[in-house]
Parts: structure tokens; C-alpha cells; sequence
């Protein structure tokens, strides 16, 4: 890590759709970066790469290219309307950068680390069991194998009162 330097640090947080990831950066928000520093915060959403589909459905129809067209629009959408929810949680810090990149995740994400010269990455964790995992992968798992800089996971406490915490 390079640490605090004049420039401040590069700070990644992984954005998705479920509440752990929004949790993970309302944490690094609250411990990791500080208020009027010159940290620069990078958010990422990565879109799942696309189904493959043959050029006919299930039911021998053919795909137009306007319904392909309308999916990937729809894709954009979802992803702009995360990075806009988190970019909100982020209405004190200065430097916000956001990303949206296409591929598996895993990859995307490492590789990303590496091109833009990330201090730390910051994801959330699912908190798949190990069936679960097994099946799906864990994203977080395989960033903090494979980035060169240091990954905090922060997982989303369970809450005991029916609240979140």
C-alpha cells in the first residue's frame, strides 16, 4: 500500500446490488476515510456478462436485435441507478469516481485493481455458506487471492432485534 500521500490514497469500494456491499461502504465512509483528506474514492459495479443464447429461444422463435438492444439497456439502467444510490451515501467526500465495467466480476475487479493503482480494496461479503459458495464462488475470496494490495471484507452484522445495525 502506498499509503497517505500528497495525492491521498486510492480507495475501491465494489459496488453490487445487495445491501452488503452499501454496508461496506457506509463502513469505509465512517472508519477508512477521512473527512476534507485527499483520498480518492473509486466506485465499481461490474456487469455480468451477457447469456449466451443461439440465435433461436427455447420455443424456436428468433431473437431480434431490439430485444437484445432493450436487455442491454436495462443492464445499463440497473447499473446507473446503483452507482447513483451509493454515489448519495457518499455526499461528503470530495473525490468520487464511478465505474462501470462488463465481464466476471472476479476478474474485472482484479484487474482493475491493478490498472488504476488501488491502495486498498474494500468489498462486502455475501456470507455464503459453504454449499453456496461452492456453487456461485466468492468474489471477495478470489479478489483478496489475487489483487496486489491489501482487501478489507466487511461483513454485514446479522441483526438480533429484526433492525439492521
Amino acid at each position: 500500500m502506498a499509503g497517505i500521500t500528497e495525492t491521498g490514497r486510492r480507495i475501491m469500494v465494489a459496488i453490487d446490488e445487495g445491501d452488503e456491499s452499501i454496508y461496506a461502504l457506509t463502513w469505509s465512509l465512517k472508519n477508512l476515510i477521512f473527512q476534507n483528506s485527499k483520498d480518492h474514492l473509486i466506485l465499481i459495479y461490474v456487469k455480468p456478462p451477457r447469456v449466451v443464447y443461439s440465435a433461436f429461444d427455447g420455443t424456436g422463435y428468433l431473437f431480434s436485435s431490439d430485444v437484445t438492444a432493450t436487455m442491454e439497456k436495462y443492464s445499463q439502467q440497473v447499473a446507473e441507478s446503483v452507482l447513483e444510490k451509493a454515489k448519495l451515501v457518499c455526499n461528503d467526500v470530495q473525490n468520487v469516481e464511478t465505474r462501470i465495467e462488463n465481464g466476471d466480476p472476479r476478474d474485472v475487479i482484479c484487474q482493475a485493481v491493478q490498472r488504476l493503482g488501488i491502495d486498498i480494496l474494500v468489498m462486502g461479503s455475501h456470507g455464503y455458506g459453504v454449499i453456496k459458495r461452492a456453487f456461485l464462488g466468492s468474489v471477495s475470496n478470489h479478489c483478496a487471492q489475487n489483487v496486489k494490495c491489501p482487501v478489507l471484507i466487511v461483513k454485514k452484522p446479522k441483526s438480533t432485534d429484526g433492525e439492521d445495525k
